[in-house]
C-alpha cells in the first residue's frame, strides 16, 4: 500500500486535497493506522484520475460523488448535457467580450456601425396564437419554447409566424418570472387565443441573445426621451428566425413595448 505522501506524490494532488475527498466520500483511503495515517491500494489511482477528469470539466465535487456511482452510458449523458452547458457559457462569454471591445472602441471614439438601433412606432396587428405561460427562470425559457413547440404538433397546430415571448411579470427577476411562450398559428383550436392590436415601440437585435440587453436600453432611452408615451402592456421578444439553423450572430429578434399616448 501507499502512505498518503506517496499517492500524493504520484498523483501530483496535495495530501491536503485529498483529505478533502476523504472527508466527502469521494475517495476514502483504504486503512488508517494507529496514528491517524492514511494508506491507499495503487489501484485507487483510476478512481482519483476519474474525480479529476470530470472536476476538469466543471462538475462540482458535490456532483462527482453520484457520477461515480454511473455506468458509462449513463456517464455519457451526462457528458453530453455538461458539453451543451460549456457551449451556451461560451457563447455568453464570445457575446460579452464582443460587446466590451465594441464598448471599448466607442469610447475611444471609433463609430460602430453593427446593431446601431432605430427605434420605430409600429402597430402590431392580431395575431392568432397558442401559448403555454409559466413562471419560471431564465434557464428554463428553452424548454418552455420546446414545450410549445411538442404541444403545437400534438394538437395539429400550423406554425404561420414567429415564435415570441411576452414578459408579464410587474419587475424582472432572473430566478422566477411569470412568462409566456407564443406560436403564431394558421387555424383555430384548444389553446389558441388573440393576440391584441398594440401600437408598440420596436427596435430590431442581430446577433447573439445574449446581447438582447442592449435593445431594451435604446427602447428604454427612447422611452426617456418620448414622456408622451407610455408602457401599457407586456414587453415582447420576437425570434425571426431559428437559432437551431442561424448562426448566433444572424439571429434576428424584434423587441416591442406595447405603449400608449398619454393625454395631458
Amino acid at each position: 500500500m501507499l502512505t498518503i505522501g506517496e499517492f500524493s506524490r504520484l498523483s501530483r494532488v496535495s495530501p491536503r486535497m485529498l483529505r478533502h475527498y476523504d472527508a466527502l466520500g469521494l475517495l476514502r483511503p483504504e486503512a488508517v493506522g494507529e496514528n491517524g495515517y492514511r494508506y491507499y491500494r495503487q489501484e485507487q489511482l483510476s478512481a482519483l484520475i476519474r474525480i479529476q477528469w470530470l472536476n476538469g470539466y466543471g462538475f462540482s465535487l458535490h456532483e462527482i460523488g453520484p457520477l461515480l456511482e454511473l455506468e458509462d452510458r449513463a456517464l455519457l449523458e451526462r457528458l453530453r448535457q455538461r458539453r451543451l452547458d460549456l457551449r451556451r457559457e461560451l457563447r455568453a462569454k464570445k457575446a460579452l467580450l464582443d460587446q466590451l471591445e465594441q464598448d471599448i472602441l466607442r469610447l475611444e471614439g471609433v463609430e460602430i456601425m453593427e446593431n446601431t438601433y432605430h427605434v420605430v412606432l409600429l402597430e402590431d396587428p392580431e395575431q392568432r396564437v397558442f401559448s403555454i405561460r409559466k413562471t419560471i427562470g431564465v434557464d428554463q425559457y428553452h424548454a418552455l419554447f420546446e414545450e410549445l413547440r411538442r404541444e403545437a404538433a400534438a394538437r395539429g397546430l400550423q406554425q404561420a409566424g414567429p415564435i415570441q415571448m411576452l414578459y408579464h411579470s410587474p419587475a424582472f427577476s432572473q430566478e422566477s418570472s411569470d412568462v409566456e411562450a407564443q406560436m403564431v398559428v394558421a387555424q383555430d383550436g384548444p389553446g389558441v387565443t388573440v393576440k391584441p392590436r398594440f401600437l408598440c415601440a420596436s427596435v430590431r437585435h442581430r446577433g447573439s441573445y445574449e446581447n438582447l440587453h442592449r435593445a431594451y436600453e435604446a427602447l428604454c432611452g427612447w422611452l426617456a426621451e418620448h414622456v408622451e408615451y407610455r408602457p401599457c402592456a407586456a414587453a415582447m421578444d420576437r425570434y425571426l428566425n431559428d437559432p437551431h439553423q442561424t448562426p448566433a450572430e444572424d439571429l434576428e429578434t424584434g423587441v416591442l413595448f406595447p405603449v400608449e399616448r398619454v393625454t395631458r
